[in-house]
């Protein structure tokens, strides 16, 4: 709402969290979006390079339009990292503001063996949810600004439009806690969480049929969050869903994001041996359980395409959000445009948005991962059973 005025563009990737479609509502930006690299035998997808904002920034000046801002996910929920300096170099030598969804990396900087924060690689705007990795209470973020093109005093009206007159006290008082215990020790407060990240790291690999999500598994990414390990499941031949229940049934393990294929656990302060030895036992169960039937059985998951891959937009988001709807069943529904936002979650992205035409690839992503235990939110009808398209 600070940088994009009604019709601007924003560009930013296509799986960025449903949080940036609510403020293109609010802002009525119009989205330009970015299909990041898909790694389809993890079904995960990677970060933003500069050659893609580079090409987004040409095809907006080929229609006579420019970008107002640029946002861009890094680290990604798997804790991929986007080169956030020749980003932001890129973005300011056309007066483009950068925005940086830092959710899951307010604990970077403060080790040498971290990536760097996105201040510190020369981005206008951060945001952190602090509580995710640091030690602030759930809900708590903050927003961090380093900018000459952005106007601070818009962000401040922004601010007071979506914030609440009455905020809560133990939630900043928990930010305030958070910041102190950090400033204490902040070159070393995270030895022991590294430390620990690295004894997790070459176990899980020792595991037959466990893997570990690596770089390079893309190109062009220089870095992956250390403390976010996403274990793949794929060549046991079970889904990601699957192997959550049996972890939390069977060793009381809940991990952070749960994928088709994977698991993804974060390691923070309050993360101690004990905890990642019950998770080597429990990775270990799935392995002797599953691995070799698996192999014999040819139960490997065959690989797809990003489910988000083709994009066809009928109506700016904040059009479609406005716009009359009504409820159609699930077999009748492609080619219409959605009228509600529709993402398993976590992690939060999502698979159809308002104002994008429905493709069979979309819909059949969203029946698959909700047939193996997604939990679909955004949706009027949770069992997609119907779905909301607009007139």
């Amino acid at each position: 709402m600070a940088t994009c005025s009604p019709g601007d563009y924003l560009i930013l990737p296509r799986n960025s969290h449903v949080s940036a479609t609510s403020g293109m509502v609010l802002s009525g930006a119009m989205p330009k979006y970015i299909i990041p690299e898909y790694n389809s035998n993890w079904d995960i997808a990677g970060g933003v390079t500069p050659s893609q904002v580079l090409k987004a920034m040409k095809e907006l000046k080929i229609e006579g339009r420019q970008a107002a801002a640029i946002l861009v996910t890094s680290p990604t929920y798997h804790g991929i990292c986007s080169d956030l300096v020749e980003i932001a170099r890129l973005c300011h030598s056309h007066q483009i503001p950068l925005i940086i969804d830092e959710a899951h990396g307010a604990h970077f900087g403060f080790h040498p063996d971290l990536p760097c924060s996105a201040l510190q690689q020369g981005v206008d705007l951060a945001v952190q949810s602090t509580h995710k990795v640091l030690c602030s209470l759930t809900q708590s973020s903050m927003l961090h600004m380093k900018s000459d093109i952005v106007d601070r005093e818009k962000i401040c009206r922004c601010l007071q439009v979506l914030q609440s007159t009455s905020p809560s006290y133990l939630l900043l008082a928990s930010l305030d806690a958070a910041r102190a215990q950090i400033s204490e020790n902040p070159e070393s407060i995270f030895n022991q969480a590294m430390k620990l990240a690295s004894y997790a790291s070459k176990t899980i690999k020792s595991i037959p049929g466990i893997s570990l999500l690596e770089l390079p598994i893309f190109s062009n990414f220089a870095a992956i969050d250390p403390l976010r390990l996403t274990v793949g499941v794929q060549n046991l031949g079970i889904s990601g869903y699957e192997a959550d229940d049996i972890l939390c049934d069977k060793h009381g393990i809940i991990p952070e994001l749960v994928g088709t294929r994977s698991l993804t656990f974060a390691i923070n302060l309050g993360t101690c041996r004990e905890h990642l030895d019950r998770l080597m036992l429990g990775l270990v169960y799935l392995s002797s359980t599953f691995f070799q039937t698996s192999k014999e059985e040819g139960r490997v998951e065959k690989s797809e395409s990003a489910p988000f891959a083709d994009i066809n937009i009928s109506l700016s988001p904040r059009d479609a959000f406005f716009a009359s709807k009504r409820k159609t069943s699930i077999t009748e529904c492609l080619g219409e445009t959605c009228g509600e936002l529709i993402c398993p979650y976590p992690p939060g992205v999502p698979v159809v948005f308002p104002g994008e035409i429905i493709t069979e690839k979309a819909l059949n992503y969203l029946l698959k991962v909700k047939h193996k235990g997604a939990d679909i939110r955004g949706a009027s009808d949770p069992t997609l059973s119907s779905i909301v398209v607009c007139q």
